[in-house]
């Protein structure tokens, strides 16, 4: 029965391969550009044969990506030309141009004629030219003048876009993304773009999830167009297949009548078992064929690739799968850009480099600003990490015609982007946005993508109630409702080229030109300090993890992921907060995070890495950091142990004063019981002796189709082979056969773009190589005095193009990434204390807004009258308790202290300063019993000048309610206070009761 059942559905899909109409073509290729505005160009006799030979995605400013500061990058009016031929079989077909984007704006023309317009500079659109286009043996020119102005305004309402900033938004101009042609019959599936076309495609989604017993019900859903003239009734099929192109499920809609010019939405679903559901680093994905018949014929067939996952926002925490996932992950630039190239990368370095984000332990990538381009979403489908996906914005809120430009680009995003299970969050703002704004995204989400599980929020948002989650930018919010995590914390900048203070080049942590006349030393770190940083910034919100209380932070993500040509503070023009550099080689960052990132909650797998390396001069001290997961820490230098570190935020483990042998430092981990459980060890490496080339591994063949890339890897190693940590050699490069060079990057003139001579920065660089057109032998050689020199040799494969057209599209046959396995089944996290419930307060000032301090709204605060007699609040308990911690979040928290006495019935349980933070701050209380606990400022309060945080417009930094109440020494003022006991004492209060 089960061969007879799996020969019927072969037969079916051979029959829809056979006779469905459909062709989705790759029209990246047979490009020409000009920079400039000749007259005529339009035309399709206009004479281009001069032209620079192109294949899209192409930035005609490309050679300036990480040569200039973002501000500098090259503007104006580029014209790109393609000449092109449709097979015979189209005419009578329907036609479309499907363009995933131009930065900013651009006309377009077919054979002469005007077909449209686009000027966002973000979302997808698309051209119907089905009355234009010429099939057979005639030949088509398509024209397009585009224009990337700073001050580009739209035609109709002569207004800018708000997110043409120079800022965030790096100007690679042109056609930056991919282009597509689809050939489809005339009752066809539309595509999902709504500008110019006005359609919505298909739409894919699931729910009844049972994640234990993996099913689910699966919905489909096709926007059908009937342009035929006549009455045609249609019926629809859907099929699944998993990742073995295997079918798992066949099943029918019901049969639809389509008037002649009708427009209608077909449906199918059906209970689906044996899922793998789409998780956290595994990117399950199946192919949802859409079938539509006429006569029992399939006559048109749209494959969508998708995943299926369920997602809840309850309780101040995120549910993937069912399992509580705290955010950990990345605030990258749109652009996510390299060197010389700009955003326009084949797909698999997309893969290469989204896939380095999970191997840190990032789980989430909110992308800033504006909305990712497709490749991106999609790569973020197949390597497992969850995104966060913008419409298109600058720092708040607007009205008018900007607001209808930010609700048409999510809506645009939303329609285009609505079946990638990666997108878990829609962000409506970068800045908090009205209620009444909350109300029109969230009505744009609840009509183009219902059933999607996704959130839409905002950053900031904390006392919306239309959000569905929020964040500030740096700091620690908490909530038993909506999730909040931190949007883009940790924003220090330090370069690669600088491990510490005793390696050469020797760099003074912190040293730098100044930044709007102050200090940047923040924006000038070396990797060892910046590191540490990262560890401290971090603990803060892991310190009000999921099972700390009933108020929880959902997490947060560091600013940045890769280094961007994008606004810096330091001495580079472009900004170094990357976890890897611009050519995605590690950084300690990268360490760091895969350390205390090892899990949905708290690490799951225990891991150490001990800062920098061990190749010192004789006599060298200096105080050795290990970042480790473990209760305690041992170092040793060659075996002799040196005791345990001294451990701070959580995973910082320091040891002091170590001085330097030669031959190895290692390290290793306890748990609480002295078990050990994870080690790390770093040797001493000889003297460089020579040069290593390697190609960075790829999934799929080197393409000779005039785009790929080759990124390689130089490194100076010593006799044995290993990379020379210290070494800063200038390496000389040169380059034989059918391929363009397109360099590296290191800290220097021009930051060596495109040069064939450039240094390595800690034994290590990297550089990319384009192929042409031509496919043949690539051989690159690398010199440099006094090493051995290294040579490698790459090949590319013909990439077949016929009249302009393609089939193969630009990510085929890149896998998705199952590394990390399915959800786990087990709970992500235990509590650690147990909440106690307040049930009033009272205050020696404003006791009508105590309440204030406990309502779960962080833009609330109880605040006295200035007075110091006047500066205690007491809150009752819900039940008798033994107090051991109390959590707060006081006003001005970066920058004051207070010095507080607290009781509990009376009896003292704390006396003494509170600390800086990003948000709380944790007492540690002498246990003590009662219902009464009072909070009582003991003296003045202290400025601590911890608020330093300057924005490159000039904006400081937030520092909780805005309240000018500097000179009231004896003001105290609580956003937010939590009461807790242990969880051993609450466990025998609760056994009493029993």
């Amino acid at each position: 029965m089960k061969v007879r059942l799996f020969f019927s559905l072969f037969l079916v899909l051979l029959v829809l391969d056979a006779t469905a109409q459909r062709t989705k073509y790759n029209f990246n290729s047979d490009w020409k550009v000009l920079v400039g505005d000749p007259a005529g160009a339009k035309d399709a006799g206009f004479a281009d044969q001069s032209w620079k030979k192109v294949t899209l995605p192409y930035a005609w400013n490309e050679d300036d990506a990480f040569r200039k500061d973002i501000v500098d990058h090259p503007t104006g009016i580029a014209w790109y030309r393609k000449r092109f031929k449709l097979p015979a079989s189209a005419k009578g077909q329907k036609v479309f141009l499907e363009f995933e984007g131009i930065r900013q704006a651009g006309d377009f023309y077919l054979n002469g004629v005007h077909i449209g317009l686009h000027e966002n500079g973000v979302t997808a659109f698309g051209f119907d030219v089905t009355d234009v286009v010429k099939t057979g043996n005639e030949e088509n020119v398509l024209a397009v003048r585009t224009d990337n102005d700073w001050n580009y305004r739209e035609k109709a309402t002569n207004t800018k876009f708000q997110w043409e900033d120079k800022n965030f938004n790096a100007n690679y101009g042109g056609i930056n993304k991919n282009v597509y042609l689809h050939v489809m019959p005339k009752v066809y599936q539309t595509l999902p773009l709504f500008s110019n076309l006005g359609t919505t495609g298909v739409y894919v989604y699931a729910d009844n999830f049972d994640i234990k017993g993996k099913s689910a019900t699966i919905h489909a859903e096709s926007q059908v167009k009937n342009e035929t003239g006549q009455p045609q009734q249609v019926a629809y099929d859907v099929i699944i297949s998993d990742l073995k192109n295997k079918v798992v499920k066949t099943f029918s809609g019901e049969k639809v009548t389509l008037a002649p010019g009708e427009t209608k939405i077909l449906q199918a679903s059906s209970k689906v078992s044996d899922l793998n559901f789409w998780s956290w680093g595994y990117g399950y994905l199946y192919d949802v064929k859409t079938v539509l018949k006429i006569n029992n014929k399939p006559t048109d067939a749209v494959t969508t690739k998708t995943g299926f996952r369920k997602t809840a926002f309850k309780d101040g925490m995120i549910y993937l799968n069912d399992r509580v996932i705290m955010v950990h992950g990345y605030a990258q630039r749109t652009s996510n850009e390299w060197p010389a190239i700009g955003l326009s990368v084949p797909a698999w370095l997309s893969d290469y480099s989204n896939g380095l984000m999970v191997e840190s332990g990032g789980n989430l990538v909110r992308w800033m600003h504006i909305a990712p381009w497709k490749q991106d979403v999609e790569s973020c489908d197949r390597v497992g990490l969850m995104q966060a996906m913008p419409a298109g914005d600058a720092e708040k809120d607007v009205e008018g015609v900007r607001w209808d430009q930010r609700k048409a680009v999510m809506r645009d995003a939303i329609i285009y982007n609505k079946n990638n299970p990666s997108i878990v969050f829609y962000e409506s703002g970068n800045e908090s946005i009205s209620e009444a704004h909350m109300a029109e995204m969230k009505a744009i989400r609840d009509q183009y993508d219902p059933k999607g599980g996704r959130a839409i929020g905002s950053r900031e948002m904390l006392d919306s109630k239309i959000a569905e989650y929020g964040g500030e930018m740096l700091y620690t919010n908490k909530s038993a409702d909506i999730p909040l995590w931190a949007t883009e914390y940790s924003r220090d900048e330090g370069s690669r080229k600088y491990w510490d203070e005793f390696t050469p080049p020797y760099h003074k942590d912190g040293d730098g030109p100044l930044h709007k006349g102050e200090s940047a030393a923040a924006y000038n770190r070396n990797m060892e300090s910046h590191a540490a940083e990262n560890v401290k910034r971090w603990f803060e919100f892991w310190n009000e993890r999921p099972g700390t209380g009933k108020r929880v932070s959902s997490g947060g993500v560091n600013i940045i992921w890769s280094e961007s040509n994008t606004h810096h503070r330091g001495e580079n023009n472009y900004r170094r907060s990357g976890e890897v550099d611009a050519l995605r080689i590690k950084k300690q960052n990268f360490y760091a995070h895969q350390v205390m990132w090892d899990g949905w909650v708290s690490p799951e797998k225990q891991g150490l890495h001990i800062v920098g390396h061990w190749n010192y001069a004789p006599g060298m001290k200096k105080d050795i950091l290990v970042i480790s997961s473990a209760e305690k820490v041992e170092l040793k230098v060659n075996g002799k142990s040196l005791g345990y570190g001294a451990k701070s935020d959580g995973f910082l483990f320091t040891f002091k004063n170590v001085e330097w042998r030669p031959s190895n430092i290692s390290a290793v981990g306890y748990d609480a019981n002295n078990k050990q459980i994870c080690t790390n060890v770093i040797h001493t490496v000889g003297a460089p002796v020579a040069l290593r080339l390697t190609q960075i591994k790829r999934p799929t063949d080197f393409f000779a189709n005039g785009h790929d890339l080759a990124l390689v890897e130089v490194e100076v190693v010593d006799a044995k082979g290993n990379r020379v940590p210290t070494a800063l050699n200038m390496v000389n490069y040169t380059l034989d056969g059918p391929a363009e060079w397109r360099g590296g990057m290191a800290m220097g003139p021009d930051n060596y773009i495109m040069a064939k001579s450039f240094p390595v920065e800690g034994g290590v660089n990297r550089f990319l190589i384009r192929s042409t057109t031509t496919p043949g032998t690539i051989k690159v050689k690398a010199t440099a005095e006094g090493l051995k020199e290294a040579a490698l040799t790459l090949t590319t494969k013909p990439f077949k193009v016929e009249d302009g057209l393609a089939t193969t599209l630009p990510s085929a046959g890149l896998p998705s990434i199952l590394d990390k396995g399915p959800t786990p089944s087990t709970p992500s996290f235990i509590m650690t204390r147990t909440p106690l419930k307040v049930v009033g307060a009272t205050a020696g000032a404003n006791a009508d807004s105590a309440f204030y301090s406990y309502d779960d709204n962080e833009l609330s605060d109880w605040v006295n009258d200035g007075k110091l007699s006047t500066a205690w609040i007491e809150y009752t308990l819900e039940r008798e308790a033994i107090v051991s911690e109390i959590t707060v979040k006081l006003n001005n928290f970066r920058s004051r202290v207070y010095p507080l006495i607290i009781t509990v019935d009376g009896k003292e349980a704390f006396r003494g300063n509170t600390k800086n933070s990003l948000g709380y701050y944790t007492i540690k209380c002498t246990p003590q019993k009662g219902t009464k606990v009072r909070i009582q400022l003991a003296g003045a309060t202290a400025a601590s000048g911890g608020n330093t945080g300057v924005e490159v417009n000039g904006k400081k930094l937030d520092d909780g309610v805005a309240r000018d109440d500097a000179k009231a020494k004896g003001t105290m003022s609580i956003i937010e206070a939590e009461i807790y006991e242990s969880l051993s004492d609450g466990v025998k209060t609760a056994s009493r009761k029993n």
